[in-house]
């Protein structure tokens, strides 16, 4: 087994000037902040659900400033169709139609309160995130790179609902909470704002060419065979345990293993250990198992949180 000793390199150091930057506005949650980094890295999404005014909105916002690139916000509605969010060809001049693109062409896209809409329109979402294209009327329109979702949603108790099922909440690499801040750092807060948002002050301290060298370092991120023995083992465990009605799948492994490597760039690393297993591993797989005679929805996650955690700590770790 290696080291704990971070080794210098441009990955790493960019991952740390994220974290840093985001940080700065979201204070006391540096555990939200760098699993939303990984997710970034990983070039997967991000789920994030809790109740309003906990700072989901910021982190989206403060991850697009920090690297430099589009962001864009869309508001879920009920009434809110495919094309609101994909685009459409709009007839131009009376004799041709041109392609038109939606707010899903952008580099950070905020999918704001992804549960209030339909199904047809949160599945037009999750397709293109999914083969990251927009595919139109024969016609293939690619979208650009980094491409990113931060897609937040309420609880499943929260009236006009339409909660996510297995298949789509797949889509997503990690599935996380910010909750309330910490008492201490939430007085601060109350003291020092005066109305600005502390999120238009941030800078980039990164170019959209270093993320991208960022997210093609992480599948060079070695894995030594104890380290994916482990990861394998905690995988084979969510099938057998009977907690748990449905165990987490091949790609939800493979999911594990690519936040795991993300993970040790974000710890300043070039080579993964348990300890990037463990700690993304709740967020990962927490919302692709179904606990034993759970119901649907948020409180699913909640339990496989709890599954998950058991598991971790029953499962002997290699030294």
């Amino acid at each position: 087994m290696e080291a704990l000793v971070p080794i210098a390199g441009p990955a790493p150091e960019v991952a740390a000037r994220i974290v840093k930057n985001v940080g700065r506005v979201l204070e006391g949650k540096r555990e939200v902040v760098s699993l939303a980094v990984v997710a970034l890295l990983a070039r997967g999404h991000l789920l994030v659900e809790d109740v309003p005014g906990v700072g989901k909105t910021t982190l989206a916002r403060a991850l697009a400033k920090s690297v430099g690139v589009a962001f864009r916000r869309l508001q879920f509605t009920s009434d809110l169709m495919p094309a609101d969010v994909l685009g459409g060809n709009v007839l131009e001049s009376g004799t041709r139609f041109v392609f038109r693109p939606g707010p899903v062409f952008t580099n950070v896209l905020l999918a704001d309160e992804i549960n209030r809409t339909t199904p047809r329109t949160q599945s037009a979402l999750l397709e293109a995130m999914d083969e990251r294209r927009v595919s139109l009327d024969g016609q293939t329109h690619p979208l650009d790179e980094p491409f990113f979702v931060v897609a937040t949603q309420n609880p499943e108790e929260f009236h006009g609902t339409y909660p996510l099922p297995e298949s789509q909440l797949d889509r997503f690499l990690l599935r996380l909470r910010v909750g309330y801040p910490p008492p201490e750092v939430e007085r601060l807060v109350l003291s020092r704002r005066r109305g600005e948002d502390p999120t238009d002050a941030l800078e980039s301290v990164c170019t959209r060419d270093e993320l991208l060298a960022a997210q093609q370092s992480v599948d060079r991120v070695r894995v030594d065979d104890a380290v994916l023995d482990y990861l394998h083992a905690l995988v084979l465990a969510t099938r057998r345990s009977p907690l748990l009605e449905l165990g987490a799948s091949t790609r939800a492994a493979l999911a594990l293993e690519r936040a795991t490597r993300a993970h040790a760039l974000v710890e300043g690393r070039t080579f993964a250990l348990p300890d990037d297993v463990r700690a993304v591993a709740s967020a990962v797989l927490a919302h692709r198992v179904r606990p034993a005679g759970a119901r649907d929805g948020m409180a699913v996650a909640h339990d496989g949180e709890r599954v998950i955690r058991e598991l971790l700590a029953e499962l002997p770790v290699p030294v």
